[in-house]
């Protein structure tokens, strides 16, 4: 009975399992089928070793086979379907419940789009369940199928905190070429039209740093009461790799501030053209003011019009309307240099 429940949980799509890995210490890592980790799951020698069990929970039945196979808390199903997706880490009974926010994987590109990850850490099991493909998800599993060798689940979850930094490291690289480019453009004055593109690195810049920043009240409460099969060794690297995870964040916020002084420079610059625009309309009118009027009153069909019967009465219009208009622009220039 028991080979022909396994026979039938063979199609790793029957539950949505994408991959899993069995880890023994000293040892090579093994890959997991659906049927292997069945018989893992239930065997005896799984108290000597550990697996990482990575599932799909756009497959229907996955959560089902969740619910009925794995030891997990009710709280990671509840965060499951919880609208509050921030990052955090936290102990819930015996178990580590993470919520991890990361960049979604689309063949290698650096995407601004996020999606979420959900952990849960025993003493010998990770289990890590998504909806979309993720970045680091793929960085840590390119590191175990490199034969890099972990210890416990805690250390693949530290794994999995830098892996994400260093996505993180590469999408503030890629933008700040982009801002270089833009300030480059700006101290030459060769202006164009990069203030929706400044908005749009801005606004995903403030998403990431939103939705991939650890809430630090449930990493402290973590650090200071641990669970009991947590090793100091692993507190310390999850300390490490959270620093290091903030200093990306902050490096993440220090471009954003760069992005808003270029776009106030950028506004200044723009503010500045429009203003000699403006002065130099306004110039004009005033320079054709003088002439405006003298036409308007010769131009008038009455009668005692002078100069009308003068030989040189045009030349003397000229010369009038000429005075005003140095008069005027002197005027005007003056102006402007008070400013």
């Amino acid at each position: 009975m028991t080979s022909s429940i396994i026979k039938s949980h063979q199609d790793s799509d029957l539950f949505g399992l994408l991959y899993g890995y069995r880890f023994r210490p000293g040892g090579p890592v093994c890959e997991l089928d659906s049927a292997a980790v069945l018989q893992t799951l239930g065997c005896a020698e799984h108290n000597e070793a550990f697996i990482w069990l990575h599932l799909n929970l756009a497959h229907a039945g996955c959560e089902r086979w969740m619910r009925a196979h794995l030891p997990l808390p009710d709280d990671y199903f509840e965060a499951l379907h919880e609208g509050s997706r921030s990052t955090r880490i936290e102990q819930v009974e015996d178990s580590l419940l993470a919520v991890v926010n990361d960049v979604v994987f689309n063949f290698g590109m650096v995407s601004s789009d996020i999606s979420t990850l959900w952990l849960c850490a025993t003493e010998r099991v990770l289990v890590s369940a998504r909806r979309q493909p993720l970045h680091s998800v793929d960085k840590l599993r390119s590191s175990v199928k490199r034969g890099e060798r972990f210890r416990s689940p805690m250390e693949l979850l530290v794994h999995l905190f830098r892996d994400q930094a260093e996505v993180l490291t590469q999408i503030v690289r890629k933008t700040s070429l982009s801002v270089d480019g833009i300030e480059d453009q700006l101290l030459s004055l060769r202006l164009s039209n990069n203030r929706a593109e400044l908005g749009a690195m801005r606004r995903v810049l403030v998403r990431l740093q939103r939705l991939l920043a650890l809430e630090p009240g449930s990493l402290l409460r973590l650090l200071n009461r641990p669970p009991a099969w947590l090793q100091e060794d692993d507190l310390q690297a999850l300390r490490q790799a959270t620093e290091e995870f903030a200093l990306v964040l902050s490096d993440l916020t220090a471009l954003g501030e760069r992005i808003k002084l270029l776009q106030e420079e950028i506004a200044a610059n723009l503010n500045e053209q429009s203003n000699r625009t403006l002065f130099t309309l306004t110039v004009v009118t005033v320079l054709a003011l003088p002439i405006n009027i003298i036409a308007g009153f010769f131009g008038m069909n009455v009668g005692g019009i002078p100069l009308a019967s003068d030989p040189e009465g045009f030349w003397i219009l000229v010369a009038l309307v000429a005075t005003f208009t140095l008069l005027a622009g002197r005027w005007a220039f003056r102006k402007r240099s008070d400013y």
